[in-house]
Formats: structure tokens, sequence, C-alpha cells
């Protein structure tokens, strides 16, 4: 696996958001995630887009952070917001995400960020299973689902 940044606006994030959205939609019905996102949120150093391409440079994965401070969605000073964590169907299994996760944390950590935290849901086991087993636990909800009772917020140190 080739995983590189790229803008949040790049052709090969779009298709890949399509498709996170698609699959969100089966899940939830309800047309995919809302919370508003811009492509600035993912620009280095506040934040990065990472697209894990295969040897045939096909995009098979994709994820981001954006930072977050303290504000009225209930994130804190030295947040690394988590976003568009995604796998193709055919490339699951792999291993892939559990690498990307580590990239973005890693990336996230050298930007001087204190925390990563997440939203999913609940129609997300597998999301919350290797969230779970890379060290994230439940926080205090944040963001634009945090009202919802399906949402699931996570959080994981990124300092000792």
């Amino acid at each position: 696996m080739n995983i590189r940044p790229v803008p949040f606006d790049h052709p090969d994030a779009a298709k890949l958001n399509d498709e996170v959205q698609a699959e969100y939609h089966v899940r939830y019905g309800d047309g995919g995630d809302a919370t508003p996102l811009d492509a600035a949120d993912f620009r280095p150093p506040n934040g990065v887009y990472l697209i894990a391409y295969d040897e045939d440079g096909t995009p098979v994965a994709t994820g981001g952070w954006r930072s977050q401070d303290k504000n009225a969605e209930g994130n804190e000073d030295g947040d690394a917001e988590l976003k568009r964590m995604y796998v193709t169907e055919p490339m699951r299994g792999r291993g892939l995400a559990r690498r990307l996760l580590a990239a973005l944390e890693a990336d996230a950590r050298d930007a001087g960020r204190l925390r990563m935290v997440l939203e999913t849901g609940d129609r997300q086991p597998e999301a919350v299973a290797l969230y779970s087993s890379s060290g994230y636990e439940p926080c205090t909800k944040f963001g634009y689902y945090r009202e919802y009772e399906s949402s699931i917020c996570l959080a994981k140190p990124l300092r000792s």
C-alpha cells in the first residue's frame, strides 16, 4: 500500500467520500454524515487527509484529522478529530484501517495535538472494534451528532 497525503477536495478523496456517504446512508438511512467539513480543515499543520492506494494506483482507503480546540460542540484544546475513515469493501479485513489510523495518529502527534477524538455510530460495530482495540475509550460526546443516542464518541491520548 502507498499511503499519501492529498487535499480533501482531490478527485480520489471525493470518490471515496461519496462511497462512505452511501454506506452511512445504508446503515443509518439519513443521507450520510452531515458534519460540515471544509478542504482547509485538512491542510497541514492543522490537519491532514490521507489516501491509501493499491499497487495499481486505485484509491482503496481514506481518512483524515483536523484540529479542534475548546468549542461549543464539546471539543477540548489540543484535539485532533478523526474524519472519514473508510476502506473499500474488497480491501477490508487486511489491516489497512489500522495502518491508516496509526499514520493519522502519528501525524497529529507530530503536529502537537494532545488527543485523537472521533465520533462513530452504533451501526458500525467493526469501527468500534477497531478503535477499542487501538486504545480508544469512551469520552464526553462532542461534535455535530453529540445529542444523537446512536452516537459513540471515543478518544485516545496522543502523548504519555
